[in-house]
């Protein structure tokens, strides 16, 4: 089953829309989505602080900042 690391923060609208994309692609596509606060980290602050959300699969960075979900469906289907 695939993993989706999700990187988000607390109080981000952008954040808070793509989670929701991600929920409802999740029960069509049957993935685990990994949240990870990017707060909790320095590093990760430093990385993604003007890039949330990001979204990663296999340790590929798929989309970040305005989440197209038609980008998503094409990625998910490979």
């Amino acid at each position: 089953m695939k993993v989706i690391n999700f990187y988000t923060r607390n109080g981000c609208l952008l954040c808070d829309d793509a989670k929701m994309m991600l929920q409802l692609f999740q029960d069509d596509w049957g993935f685990i989505i990994h949240e990870i606060d990017i707060e909790q980290s320095e590093q990760l602050t430093e990385r993604y602080g003007l890039s949330i959300p990001v979204i990663e699969i296999d340790g590929q960075i798929i989309q970040e900042g305005i989440i197209d979900p038609s980008v998503m469906e094409t990625y998910l289907k490979k």
